[in-house]
């Protein structure tokens, strides 16, 4: 449980830590859509090159990348699986117990595994660099307008607030759960595949129990403060998009030009 990073903010002092909220959560979107363009490993080399330099001026450790793309390990693995017994296109690379594993399969795979690295050091970028409360602030400015149709973005950017600030509060909880349970003699990872299901469901029924109460709690402490959600409220913390993040936006827009350019002439 200690190597989930997913929504964690590192109160480090860098560049990015101060670019605008949506100038980030704009150039997020832009360099995903950046990825599935180009066909060229040129191409995915070059990003590569610039995401990662993105994570090192934003002072990220990359054992916390590494350790956000452990969870991806066995979807990657089916999924190599999953090709090679079913792409039978192109030229034959090798062998397996005289099973024909083909070129393509592999490539395939391994475009996938490149798109998915870089989407998850952008994402961990994004959220260990923006305090969730900016975080929500950037969403809710960004669905504003959509206000206009009377669509809730208000309430949509508080569930995403509320989200990632108990990801902390339920890892706590869990880890809490699971001493628990091995003080009562509970095995998490030996012994056969009933008993480790058997241990599994011991950890998920009470901590689903906790995670409902602390839903609970925290309605009912809002509701006794009076927080209406269809209200208009006024913040203290207000954002403002300066220069640098417009440049921001717009260097992120410059590389999807590129990739999409590269369809055409690589």
């Amino acid at each position: 449980m200690n190597g989930i990073v997913f929504g964690k903010y590192l109160p480090l002092n860098s560049p990015i830590h101060k670019v605008d909220p949506r100038a980030k959560i704009i150039a997020l979107f832009i360099l995903i859509a950046s990825i599935f363009v180009p066909k060229s490993w040129w191409c995915y080399l070059f990003l590569g090159i610039i995401i990662f330099s993105v994570v090192l001026i934003s002072k990220i450790k990359i054992s916390m990348i590494l350790k956000a793309l452990k969870p991806t390990t066995f979807m990657l693995l089916f999924l190599l699986i999953i090709n090679c017994l079913t792409i039978k296109t192109g030229e034959i690379w090798f062998y397996i117990f005289s099973y024909p594993i083909y070129k393509t399969a592999i490539l395939n795979t391994l475009f996938i595994v490149v798109r998915i690295l870089l989407m998850i050091m952008i994402t961990t970028t994004l959220t260990a660099t923006t305090k969730p409360l900016d975080l929500t602030l950037g969403i809710e400015s960004l669905l504003s307008p959509l206000k206009i149709i009377h669509f809730p973005y208000h309430e949509i950017a508080m569930m995403i607030s509320i989200a990632l600030r108990f990801i902390p509060t339920i890892i706590e909880e869990t880890m809490r759960i699971m001493n628990s349970q091995k003080s009562r003699g509970v095995d998490f990872e030996e012994g056969k595949l009933r008993e480790k299901i058997n241990a599994i469901l011991s950890l998920i029924i009470p901590l689903f129990t906790v995670a409902f109460q602390r839903a609970f709690e925290l309605a009912d402490a809002m509701e006794a403060r009076g927080y209406v959600p269809d209200k208009e409220r006024t913040r203290y913390h207000q954002l403002i998009f300066t220069f640098k993040d417009l440049m921001f936006v717009i260097g992120s827009l410059v590389i999807l030009g590129l990739m999409i350019a590269s369809r055409f002439y690589l």
